[in-house]
């Protein structure tokens, strides 16, 4: 008598690529503070991304959205941060992914719009 085996597919969950993709499912919001902003004097610029982002795929949403020339990604994780609130209350802070960009000499973006 022959055993039967069931078929079992696995969920893979699969990146997404740089094609299926717009700026808008890479880019979260850029992200502004004072060192930020110091950093735009040299032509780099920083954003939130989302976690499955790559640097091509960054480098590809950056460029076509602020219509700029993209020299360089670099990508940083934070992680998540447990928190307090109150005595016994605790929880966590999520963590995210942040790229800093660096584009052309004499290209700058606006992150801010007026």
């Amino acid at each position: 008598m022959a055993i039967l085996k069931k078929k079992v597919k696995k969920n893979k969950e699969e990146k997404p690529t740089a094609g299926e993709n717009s700026a808008w499912n890479i880019l979260s919001s850029p992200h502004v503070t004072e060192k930020a902003t110091g950093l735009s004097e040299k032509n780099k610029y920083v954003f939130k991304v989302f976690k499955p982002a790559t640097k091509p795929e960054i480098a590809k949403a950056v460029g076509s959205l602020y219509k700029v020339e993209v020299i360089d990604v670099k990508i940083i994780n934070i992680p998540k941060k447990k928190r307090r609130s109150g005595r016994r209350l605790e929880g966590w802070r999520k963590g995210y992914k942040k790229a800093i960009v660096r584009i052309k000499e004499g290209q700058s973006i606006e992150v801010l719009p007026r």
